[in-house]
């Protein structure tokens, strides 16, 4: 049964057999029926744990298989599973045979974004609901890839922008929008912060680490605890840095607020000065966004002190004609024009994961749309990586967000799509 419901839902078959399938075996009949969705998680370090966390937390869900290329994360997370949901999940190296296996209802792709878009469309060949964490994708073309295929395919997709769930930034985007701001002339985006680095010397991975397997389709690069587990954020080849890993949301946030799409022009300009041989993406980094409707400027330094005033340093500031916000997840303030008048400081707290998990799994069972479907997701991630592209070409980055081509800068153009290595195939193909 669930084979056929597998071959209904990924094939064009007609629709009556397709609604026949869906009434005994899809995750509506199952939320209709009382039973728990089947998931497997991909990734079971440290967020995909999260979000599989998440998952339990939100209820109606059954975590059935997980898989690592770390056998020490696979026996680890699979006893804490344990405790939490009264038995062991089966545990796996290869995400394939996982699926092949278990054959879940959703799946939670939680491995660094290199991954991504072949376990993305992995899952939806099998006709498979996804949660998966940002960034998206790793390059811009696998992300114009990945929107085909989740269309091509009508499976249920959100990725991991949990800042959509903020109700600060749903305040100022109302605020905004009642036009008490004034016009909004520029938003200031930011993240300071000190970072955590480790042993960057090359050295032989741990005996329970698969490392040519956790590079797949990037370049296999020399392993050291700096590139490996959670560190590989700031690594080029993986993460490719700070404002791609966790810059992307507020950059998202401020899209969402902002009504904003993709940038046509961007410039950029930073570099190593505090990290260099540790790390291998910018520690200090301007980046100009220009947008239809208005500039935005992403900052962030990630060593010495982070703001005079340290409230200040994770965030979102509008520049409004007759006012200033400032915003982050969970507070907002109003600053009157020329400082005129008392601070207003606005509180929201959200559990943003949980209620950003909570509205995937809504989705699945047909009673909530996406806070962030496949689209808003590739065009925050496409936005960053666009800032890596003008910063890694030293070039004025002139971007069509229509035909999503640079203009007139072949270097640049080529740094929308990065080769796999082999035998891995890239997922776009012009």
């Amino acid at each position: 049964m669930a084979d056929n419901r597998r071959q209904f839902l990924a094939s064009t078959a007609s629709a009556a057999a397709a609604t026949a399938a869906m009434v005994h075996t899809s995750p509506i009949a199952r939320a209709a029926d009382g039973s728990k969705l089947k998931a497997v998680v991909l990734g079971v370090g440290w967020y995909g744990m999260v979000d599989a966390k998440a998952a339990l937390k939100v209820g109606g869900v059954d975590i059935a298989g997980i898989c690592d290329v770390d056998s020490e994360h696979l026996e680890q997370s699979a006893e804490e599973l344990k405790k939490l949901q009264g038995h062991r999940p089966q545990t796996f190296a290869d995400h394939n045979e996982m699926l092949d296996k278990v054959d879940p209802d959703i799946a939670i792709i939680g491995t660094p974004p290199h991954w991504h878009s072949l376990q993305l469309i992995d899952c939806l060949n099998r006709g498979i609901d996804v949660y998966c964490e940002k960034p998206l994708t790793y390059d811009v073309r696998e992300g114009q890839a990945l929107v085909k295929a989740v269309n091509d395919s009508g499976r249920v997709v959100q990725v991991g922008f949990q800042r959509r769930q903020s109700q600060a930034f749903a305040e100022v985007k109302q605020f905004v929008e009642s036009g008490k701001a004034g016009r909004i002339v520029q938003a200031d985006v930011q993240i300071h912060y000190k970072a955590g680095t480790k042993d960057a010397t090359p050295q032989d991975p741990p005996s329970s680490l698969d490392w040519d397997r956790w590079c797949g389709p990037a370049p296999k690069i020399a392993y050291s605890p700096q590139v490996g587990h959670k560190s590989w954020r700031l690594e080029k080849t993986t993460g490719h840095g700070h404002l791609v890993d966790w810059g992307i949301h507020n950059i998202d946030a401020t899209r969402m607020m902002m009504n904003l799409d993709l940038p046509n022009r961007i410039t950029a300009d930073g570099g190593i000065y505090q990290y260099d041989g540790i790390i291998t993406t910018p520690d200090t980094l301007s980046v100009h966004f220009e947008f239809d409707s208005m500039p935005v400027v992403w900052r962030h330094r990630l060593w010495g002190a982070t703001e005079a005033d340290p409230q200040y340093k994770n965030g979102v500031f509008l520049f409004g004609e007759d006012a200033t916000i400032f915003t982050s997840d969970r507070q907002w303030m109003l600053i009157p024009k020329n400082n005129k008048g008392d601070i207003e400081v606005h509180d929201a707290p959200v559990d943003l994961g949980g209620k950003h998990m909570a509205n995937f799994l809504a989705a699945v069972r047909g009673q909530e749309s996406l806070a962030c479907p496949i689209e808003q997701g590739f065009r925050s991630t496409a936005t960053v990586q666009l800032g890596m592209v003008a910063y890694e070409s030293g070039t004025t980055v002139h971007f069509d967000p229509k035909t999503l081509n640079v203009k007139g800068n072949d270097d640049a153009a080529a740094l929308l799509r990065r080769e796999y290595r082999a035998p891995y195939q890239h997922p776009y193909q012009a």
